[in-house]
């Protein structure tokens, strides 16, 4: 099986990044934001490098549509994990398009609201983990993990 990860750089990633037990073992590649502690984390993983801000910024949404496109294209992944945030959206979308499995997790510090990016995918995909039971008010269909950090 091969796994796309898709998040943001920051929290978003080191909430994927402690799976490392769970997706260490399978073909992987990342997709986040070249910063600091992206190259750090993920200095011997095969990642590419999204185009930011993502925050109602259309022209980097646009941008990250194309770059999606491309590497799922090629990459052709089995399932695209992510715990968001705007970067996750397009790579949803497209790999839905192509055929992917789709699993999102719905961030650790969001309790009393759901995230932009959570409600944009959810009807879309196959698995919608959350980690406080508080959050399946938002997301019926929400599977309760627990938390991750």
């Amino acid at each position: 099986m091969k796994i796309c990860l898709a998040c943001s750089s920051g929290g978003h990633l080191l909430q994927l990044h402690v799976l490392k037990e769970w997706w260490s073992q399978y073909d992987r590649f990342w997709v986040t934001f070249k910063k600091e502690d992206a190259i750090h984390h993920l200095k011997n993983e095969k990642a590419y490098w999204g185009h930011f801000p993502t925050n109602r910024n259309i022209k980097n949404l646009l941008k990250n549509s194309l770059l999606a496109f491309k590497i799922l294209r090629h990459e052709k992944p089995d399932l695209i994990i992510s715990t968001g945030a705007g970067i996750s959206v397009p790579f949803f979308y497209v790999g839905k398009l192509f055929g992917s499995k789709l699993i999102f997790i719905e961030v650790f510090d969001r309790i009393d609201s759901p995230t932009l990016s959570g409600r944009l995918v959810y009807p879309i995909v196959d698995a919608f983990i959350v980690q406080w039971e508080g959050q399946k008010k938002f997301y019926p269909k929400g599977q309760f993990l627990g938390q991750l950090l």
